[in-house]
């Protein structure tokens, strides 16, 4: 989900937009997709006819890294190590995560949509660079 329009701002000027899931309805991709193209997997407070057509998890190529987009990281049935997949991205937790276990970032992004059980609401943005990768969350109401 998407709520403000801070997390619209925040997200000027990427090449892409990974959502992990509990998008809420098909505007806040529609607005998303305005931005950057969109990669989504619905979570599991997206069970209207609006999100029928995304899958439950979502395998893209950015540049030469592979991500693995899945809501619920308890539910990755595979070793992404071995499948050679660079970067794991899952939402679910509403709690943002970073790290990287055997060569694999796992990332969590949090939501940027309406706050939950007290949790900050927040994004990730992920740079792409020649020496790596270098991941980042991003506090979208750090006075409160």
């Amino acid at each position: 989900m998407i709520a403000t329009g801070e997390a619209e701002q925040g997200l000027a000027g990427v090449a892409h937009i990974i959502h992990a899931g509990d998008i809420g309805s098909a505007d806040v991709l529609a607005r998303l997709r305005r931005i950057a193209p969109v990669t989504a997997v619905k979570g599991n407070v997206d069970t209207g006819d609006w999100a029928k057509g995304y899958p439950d998890t979502q395998l893209v190529r950015l540049g030469e890294h592979a991500f693995y987009v899945l809501h619920d990281l308890q539910e990755l049935q595979f070793d992404p190590t071995v499948c050679r997949i660079d970067v794991v991205v899952s939402g679910h937790s509403h709690r943002p995560w970073i790290q990287t276990i055997d060569g694999v970032l796992y990332l969590n992004p949090e939501s940027a949509g309406p706050r939950r059980f007290k949790l900050p609401i927040t994004l990730a943005t992920l740079e792409l660079t020649a020496s790596g990768l270098r991941p980042d969350v991003h506090d979208l109401n750090p006075a409160e």
